[in-house]
């Protein structure tokens, strides 16, 4: 994207954004009236029922029980970030939003850049965090070697300080991170005339066969935020229990895609993606020409009419928009899912919408892989805390790593006691027999053990 491109884009979206909380403030009295008002979780959690476990700072976890949510849940409620502490200035959703969209990211972390050759020849990105690392860097896996962290930004290419920040941080207590960029996106060349529709995993499959090609032994986690969570959670559902992830996590995920596409958004925020999406592919608008009809795409005034155009009228094979969101809706292998996925919401989101519209509470209730955690106040991506503290969403996400990762080492630890256990008792049977002893039967092993142990039991 050219330099004046991105500033352009960046201060229209910013205008608009300005005049929206201004005059959402002016509605309401004043700003700080807005920050004084607490969002009302009752109509929020009513469609999650009872089974809700309250959480320090009004925050509540929703899950299906099981040994591995009980375990998330004490991580949880130990959690100091989930505490409440000053309200920053910043409490108000529109603005913690708008300041993670617009404003300038700052020092970031030293990339390290690859791109990677598709199948189809086309071209992906993965910049590598290399620094710069604290002096206090703490090894969240010791004995092993360093996770590698996998994170998804948005669907726009939008890399926000957020995710930069998640960067610093997970390298800082001893992952690995590595930012994965679409084609065409984030200076990544479009080198064929095709793009990534919204919820199709293939390019990812192939990103994640790179990572693990480098760090073969490295457990691998995923970290996604925004509308990216569609990406990361299609290829968790499409891939099942072959996706080499140990455990994921979703920033503000988008999960009703389609809905959300054709309600719309509030206007400075379809507004403001929408034109960043129209000056990201302004650059590749003669490579498209004879795939896309250009002319229309660029006239789209929404997101659902540029995604349509996009994908669906295509000049080769087009397809209707039913169609188009059955081979996309991020949960429509979501039952194939054998990975634990932490969703992190607010209930003062404005760019997904209220939770009880836009969450499927039975997920949450079904679903034992699914996590979510509904906190009062966020924003959209935002979740803010007092300068310099990152956001407080990243450090949740870090920590249920590391119970994730203190489970499972739990569990196979378990797994091979039972296992010398059942190796010692079979040789003394087989030595009782030889001195002509009577051995005591094995059949109450089977309640001293848990030979069919599940975490999602």
């Amino acid at each position: 994207m050219p330099p004046w491109g991105a500033a352009l884009a960046l201060l229209l979206a910013a205008i608009a954004l300005l005049l929206f909380v201004v005059r959402r403030a002016v509605e309401t009295g004043t700003l700080l009236r807005e920050q004084e008002e607490e969002p009302n979780l009752g109509d929020a959690t009513d469609p999650f029922g009872d089974r809700c476990d309250p959480l320090p700072g009004g925050c509540s976890f929703i899950c299906k029980p099981s040994a591995l949510a009980q375990c998330l849940l004490r991580a949880l409620r130990r959690s100091v970030v989930l505490e409440p502490g000053p309200r920053p200035w910043l409490s108000g959703p529109h603005l913690q939003t708008f300041c993670h969209f617009v404003l300038p990211v700052g020092p970031g972390p030293e990339l390290a850049r690859e791109y990677l050759q598709l199948a189809d020849d086309g071209l992906v990105a993965l910049d590598w965090v290399v620094g710069p690392c604290a002096r206090g860097r703490r090894v969240t896996h010791s004995g092993g070697l360093p996770a590698v962290l996998l994170v998804v930004p948005n669907a726009w290419g939008r890399l926000t300080r957020n995710v930069l920040g998640l960067c610093l941080l997970a390298l800082e207590r001893g992952y690995y991170p590595v930012i994965f960029h679409r084609r065409g996106h984030h200076g990544c060349p479009l080198v064929n005339p095709r793009l990534q529709p919204f919820g199709d995993p293939s390019d990812l499959k192939e990103a994640v066969t790179y990572i693990r090609f480098r760090h073969p032994a490295a457990p691998l986690f995923a970290v996604s935020e925004g509308s990216g969570s569609a990406l990361l959670l299609s290829y968790l559902g499409e891939c099942g229990s072959s996706s080499y992830v140990t455990g994921a996590a979703c920033i503000s995920p988008v999960l009703r895609c389609r809905e959300w596409f054709e309600a719309g958004l509030p206007w400075p925020y379809e507004r403001g993606f929408l034109l960043h999406q129209k000056i990201a592919l302004s650059r590749y608008a003669t490579a498209l020409e004879d795939t896309v009809d250009t002319d229309k795409l660029f006239r789209s005034r929404s997101l659902r009419e540029f995604e349509e155009t996009l994908f669906c009228h295509t000049k080769s094979s087009p397809i209707s928009w039913d169609t188009y969101w059955d081979l996309n809706d991020p949960l429509r292998d979501v039952d194939e899912a054998a990975v634990p996925v932490l969703c992190i919401c607010s209930a003062d989101d404005p760019v997904c919408g209220p939770p009880e519209r836009t969450l499927p509470a039975e997920l949450f209730h079904s679903n034992p892989y699914f996590f979510l955690l509904l906190s009062h106040r966020g924003g959209h991506c935002g979740f803010l805390r007092q300068e310099p503290l990152p956001a407080w969403s990243h450090e949740v996400v870090l920590e249920s790593f590391r119970a994730l990762t203190e489970f499972f080492r739990m569990e196979e630890r378990m797994k091979g006691l039972s296992r010398r256990r059942t190796s010692f008792l079979g040789g003394r049977r087989r030595w009782g027999a030889l001195q002509k002893r009577e051995v005591s039967p094995s059949s109450s092993l089977e309640e001293i053990f848990s030979w069919k142990r599940s975490y999602t039991r």
